[in-house]
C-alpha cells in the first residue's frame, strides 16, 4: 500500500499481486471449456432420451436433408455396433443331421431354414448345409462362399448347436458311411417325431439329399415358424464381401436417381421346370421341353403352357411386366435394375421392357 500527496490530495494505491490476473483468466477460460462440454453432453442425451421416447420426433428434421449429402448405407450399417451373442442353448443331441441343399439359391435359402427348424424340433446337430453344385446353374459355390459362418453358426446357438463338419470318428475318410435319405415334401412336426427321429437312435447321422419344401409351411407351431424366420432374416447373412458390392452397386444407383430392382423370372430352367411357353416361339417351346426331360428330378414332364397358366402357375412376361409397372406409375425416367439373369429370349423379350424404361441396368 502506498500513500502519495498531489496538490494537497491524498491519493492511495493498493498494488495488485502480479500473479492474480492471469490466475483469474485461466479460472475463466477453464469454466467456459467445463459449461461448453457439459452444455454439448446434455443436448446428446436429450437427443438420445428422445429418440429412445419418439424415433419420429427428429426424423422431420433428418428426413428433409437431400439423400445424396447422407453417408451411404454400408457406412451407416457398419457404425452399428453388433448385437451380443445369445447364450448358446444346452441340449443332450440325439444325433446328427447332414443335408444337401437343391434348387436355385433362393430355394437352398428356404430349405436351411426348414432344415434349422427341423433340427430344433428333434434336438439334433447341423451341420453346416452343402449347396447345389448340379443344377441347371451349375454353381460350384460353397456355403462359406455366400453366407458369413461364423455369424451363422453364433447367432443360432440358442436354438440350435450347429458344426462346420462331423466329428473325425463319422467321417467318411474312416470308411462311416451315414444314412441317406430324401424325406417327404410337405411333412408336418408328426412325421419327423415319428418316423426321422426314430432313424437317429439307429444311425446316428443322417443325411437328407434333398431339402426343397420337405416342411410343411401351414400347420407348424407358431415357435417354429418364428425361428423359420429367424434364419432367413438374421441367421443367413452374405459374405462380407457380397454385401460391399451390394452395397456400391445401390449407392452407383442411388447417385442416379430412383431405381426399380425387377426379378423378371423368366430364365430357362424357370420356364422348363413351370412348362410355361407363353410367346414363345415353336422351337424354344421344344428347346424348354428338351431341358425338362434332361433333368430326370424334375417330376412333370408333359404340360400343357395355357392350363398351367389359366392357373396364375406362370410367371409374368417380360410385356405383361411391363404393363404392370407403367400402371404402377412409373415412368421412363426410372431406372429398371434387372434382378435376375439371363432373360430367355434375350432382346427379343425385353424390347418392350426397354422401349417404355430406356434406363435399364443389368450386371
Amino acid at each position: 500500500m502506498e500513500d502519495r500527496s498531489e496538490n494537497n490530495m491524498q491519493v492511495r494505491c493498493d498494488k495488485i499481486p502480479t500473479q492474480l490476473i492471469p490466475r483469474t483468466r485461466l479460472q475463466v477460460w477453464f469454466l467456459r471449456v467445463c459449461s461448453t462440454i457439459l452444455l454439448w453432453t446434455c443436448l446428446i442425451q436429450l437427443l438420445a432420451v428422445s429418440e429412445l421416447w419418439n424415433p419420429r420426433l427428429l426424423s422431420g428434421l433428418t428426413n428433409r436433408r437431400p439423400w445424396t449429402s447422407r453417408p451411404p448405407l454400408r457406412l451407416q450399417l457398419s457404425l452399428r455396433s453388433p448385437p451380443p451373442l445369445p447364450p448358446p442353448r444346452n441340449y443332450r443331441s440325439n444325433g446328427f443331421l447332414e443335408v444337401s441343399c437343391n434348387g436355385g439359391l433362393n430355394q437352398m435359402r428356404a430349405a436351411i431354414c426348414d432344415m434349422v427348424t427341423v433340427a430344433r424340433l428333434l434336438n439334433l446337430t447341423l451341420v453346416v448345409p452343402e449347396l447345389d453344385k448340379k443344377s441347371f446353374w451349375a454353381d460350384h459355390s460353397d456355403f462359406e462362399d455366400i453366407f458369413d459362418v461364423r455369424h451363422f453358426i453364433d447367432s443360432l446357438r440358442d436354438e440350435v448347436r450347429i458344426i462346420r463338419r462331423l466329428p473325425k470318428k463319422f467321417s467318411r475318410k474312416y470308411g462311416f458311411q451315414p444314412f441317406r435319405m430324401s424325406p417327404v415334401s410337405w411333412s408336418n412336426e408328426k412325421y419327423y417325431l415319428e418316423q426321422i427321429l426314430p432313424l437317429f437312435s439307429k444311425f446316428k447321422v443322417v443325411h437328407f439329399n434333398r431339402t426343397d419344401a420337405r416342411l410343411a409351411n401351414n400347420g407348424i407351431q407358431p415357435d417354429l415358424q418364428k425361428l423359420r424366420c429367424r434364419v432367413n432374416f438374421q441367421g443367413l447373412k452374405f459374405t462380407p464381401q457380397i454385401e460391399t458390392l451390394g452395397y456400391k452397386l445401390v449407392q452407383i444407383l442411388q447417385e442416379k436417381g430412383p431405381f426399380v430392382a425387377l426379378h423378371l423370372r423368366y430364365e430357362m430352367d424357370m420356364l422348363a421346370f413351370s412348362g410355361c411357353t407363353h410367346g414363345c416361339t415353336v422351337e424354344e417351346a421344344e428347346e424348354l421341353k428338351q431341358l425338362r426331360y434332361a433333368y430326370p428330378w424334375w417330376r412333370e414332364k408333359e404340360i400343357v403352357s395355357e392350363e398351367r397358366r389359366q392357373q396364375g402357375l406362370c410367371p409374368l412376361t417380360p410385356e405383361e411386366a411391363t404393363l404392370l409397372l407403367k400402371a404402377f406409375g412409373f415412368d421412363k425416367e426410372t431406372q429398371i435394375y434387372i434382378a435376375s439373369g439371363e432373360i430367355y429370349g434375350s432382346e427379343r423379350r425385353l424390347a418392350p421392357l426397354r422401349t417404355a424404361f430406356p434406363h435399364i441396368v443389368r450386371l
